[in-house]
């Protein structure tokens, strides 16, 4: 009986998760049923009042069914892109949330022993809190542009990852930022830190 009472006591996982995003941020859905119909939302959005330019419209959307059929297959669970403008600047970014897949986390649950093994891999790796859903791990990266992803840019990419233990359970939930904008990267560092620390569990 006391072996009940115990169980009874522990915290139960949650069932969901919750973000705030910018407005202007798009979910694309990753869904294989219905990625292709929210792709072509997308497009349609960036490409309003824009008649001449059916290649560029036509890569654009090759690209993003690239982008979310590997967003998916890497157990991703929600991509959100940025639609924002500053004049005529696109503020690209984007936001994967997904579960890691098995044999790409290090073998722990604890905050710090995580943080040291990415920091021994050559991330910038600490440990932080979060408002609402406890402590994680915060990870931040520039790399060197892919001119087979970034369609010509040749900047470094800024990417920020919060791996956050799901509480009560043994599973981590990562969501991965990520910019091209090398001039604005502090900026975009900081934007990414303000909506990771809306995550919270329902």
């Amino acid at each position: 009986m006391p072996d009940l009472w115990q169980a009874e006591d522990q915290p139960a996982p949650p069932k969901d998760y919750n973000l705030v995003v910018p407005e202007g941020w798009f979910k694309l859905s990753l869904d294989p049923e219905h990625r292709d119909r929210s792709i072509i939302a997308l497009a349609e959005h960036q490409f309003h009042g824009i008649d001449n330019a059916p290649l560029l419209k036509e890569q654009v959307m090759r690209e993003l069914q690239k982008t979310a059929k590997d967003a998916y297959q890497a157990g991703g669970i929600e991509l959100y892109l940025s639609t924002l403008r500053i004049g005529p600047l696109p503020l690209s970014s984007s936001l994967l949330v997904s579960f890691p897949m098995p044999g790409t986390m290090p073998s722990s649950s604890d905050v710090h022993t995580v943080a040291e093994t990415l920091s021994r891999r050559g991330a910038e790796a600490t440990v932080v809190s979060l408002s609402a859903a406890g402590r994680a791990v915060r990870e931040l990266r520039s790399e060197a542009a892919s001119p087979s992803t970034q369609l010509g840019n040749e900047l470094p990419t800024t990417t920020v990852k919060f791996y956050v233990p799901v509480p009560a359970t043994d599973e981590w939930l990562i969501l991965s930022f990520s910019t091209p904008l090398d001039p604005l990267a502090r900026q975009m560092v900081g934007l990414f830190d303000t909506v990771a620390d809306t995550l919270h569990w329902s």
